[in-house]
């Protein structure tokens, strides 16, 4: 569901994040963002499987992103809010 998440550090099978609504308007969607380059390609490619099996709302897999990641040069900054 989250897989630019972190998983949750003492509940397995959760991920870090919450969503803010005021008055039924989303006005946060905040998460922990995962930095591991490995975890984050392996996320991605069970997205692109998804995705080829008909999920709609699955990603594909962003190999600049993972590569970034990997070089340390981490587009996250470990908390996402969008």
């Amino acid at each position: 569901m989250s897989p630019l998440a972190k998983w949750h550090r003492s509940i397995p099978g959760l991920t870090e994040r919450f969503e803010l609504f005021v008055c039924k308007k989303e006005i946060c969607n905040a998460y922990t963002e995962l930095n591991d380059p490995v975890v984050q390609r392996e996320r991605f490619e069970q997205q692109a499987k998804d995705k080829a099996a008909g999920d709609d709302e699955a990603m594909f897999v962003d190999d600049n992103f993972c590569t970034s990641l990997g070089d340390g040069l981490s587009p996250t900054a470990g908390w996402g809010w969008g």
